[in-house]
């Protein structure tokens, strides 16, 4: 009997330790990485200005701004409205410690579902984080994170999901995707809340054009491109054949006006701003991958899809090249330099001028590391 009794304490005991280590590392990842506060930045502020009832919630996140010395036009540029989408995150890492704004005002918010980086899609088998090497030796990392807001910030899920703007419905898992929950509302859910203080940040200081970047599988027929609202088309035709002439083959697609809780849709229509999307290629996000690791994350490269492209299953070239971080962020800055520079064009009184961002092919060159700032 006291055999019995030492191997069930000894059971427990080790019941225990592993479920001290495993929530040791699931509060780990409600911390956010830190980020690196370039020259560039005159301000960095909170979302819940523009809302104050998120002030203290898990929706509440950093606005990073950039004023030029000379006035002009303005632009927001949304990382990490999924947060398993990697290179939307992290282009928006590269601007807040890169750019240097000379004329109008940059608004950068480089987590906009915090929530959604305090936890990981379940059943994917995705990594909690990935790390990026630095030339003198130090190291980056940051969290994989989750699609959706985090269930234990927003709970239950409805059965279905009605677009509150709309009447639309959709799964009841979509009430937690930030890109389904716009123009938001102030007595909704945490994730339409977020969305309203986006919109009302975007209202009050008369953002100009407000870019949203993404990351799709290459199965996904939207991707490689950009998608517009219809009075942003100009002006998104003007920046694809900008990219065609840095050889970025890029596609434009109109935004859909019966898809609606998406920002090219929503904020298109519920205020001033010109709302696009931009996404690129990311295997690590797609149902033909094989292990979904930081390799996967980082490099982009997968047999699978090699072998998905020769059955010609895949709406984007894949080779065994892959399709490394350095391009899936090149391709979103690049277009985000475009955009600054057609919206100069277009209002020569009201320049939006920046320097400093990574270029495509350093990008290529150098990696991503290269233009990382090290920790202090």
């Amino acid at each position: 009997m006291k055999r019995h009794h030492a191997t069930a304490l000894a059971v427990t005991l080790l019941a225990l330790a592993a479920a001290a280590a495993a929530s040791i590392r699931f509060l780990d990842h409600r911390k956010p990485e830190p980020i690196v506060r370039g020259p560039g930045v005159t301000e960095v502020r909170m979302l819940s200005e523009w809302l104050p009832d998120l002030a203290g919630s898990p929706g509440d996140t950093e606005v990073y701004v950039f004023r030029g010395a000379s006035p002009g036009s303005s632009m927001l540029v949304l990382g990490g409205t999924h947060p398993n989408e990697p290179s939307s995150f992290l282009s928006a890492v590269l601007l807040i410690e890169n750019a240097l704004v000379s004329a109008g005002t940059l608004y950068v918010i480089p987590r906009a579902n915090a929530s959604g980086f305090t936890h990981n899609d379940p059943q994917e088998g995705a990594p909690e984080r990935y790390s990026v090497a630095l030339p003198g030796g130090s190291v980056r990392t940051f969290r994989y994170g989750s699609r959706a807001t985090n269930p234990v910030h927003q709970w239950p899920d409805p059965d279905v999901y009605v677009h509150a703007a709309s009447g639309q419905t959709l799964s009841g898992n979509e009430t937690r995707n930030l890109n389904r929950g716009y123009p938001g509302r102030a007595d909704g859910t945490l994730t339409e809340r977020v969305c309203l203080g986006i919109a009302n940040l975007i209202r009050a200081e008369k953002i100009d054009i407000s870019v949203d970047l993404h990351e799709a599988s290459p199965e996904y027929p939207v991707i490689n491109a950009i998608v517009a609202h219809e009075r942003a088309m100009p002006l998104a035709s003007q920046v694809v054949l900008g990219l065609e002439f840095l050889d970025i083959k890029i596609g434009l697609e109109p935004s859909p006006k019966n898809l609606r809780g998406l920002t090219h849709r929503e904020l298109g229509d519920a205020t001033d701003t010109l709302a696009v999307l931009m996404e690129t290629a990311n295997p690590s996000q797609g149902r033909l991958r094989g292990r979904t690791d930081e390799a996967l994350v980082l490099k982009g490269r997968d047999p699978y899809y090699v072998k998905a492209q020769a059955l010609g299953r895949l709406y984007v070239p894949f080779d065994e090249n892959g399709h490394p971080i350095e391009e899936r962020v090149g391709r979103h800055l690049s277009g985000i330099s475009e955009f600054a520079f057609a919206l100069s064009s277009e209002r020569p009184d009201r320049p939006l001028e920046f320097a400093g961002v990574p270029e495509y092919g350093a990008l290529l060159e150098k990696g991503l590391g290269a233009f990382l700032k090290p920790l202090p």
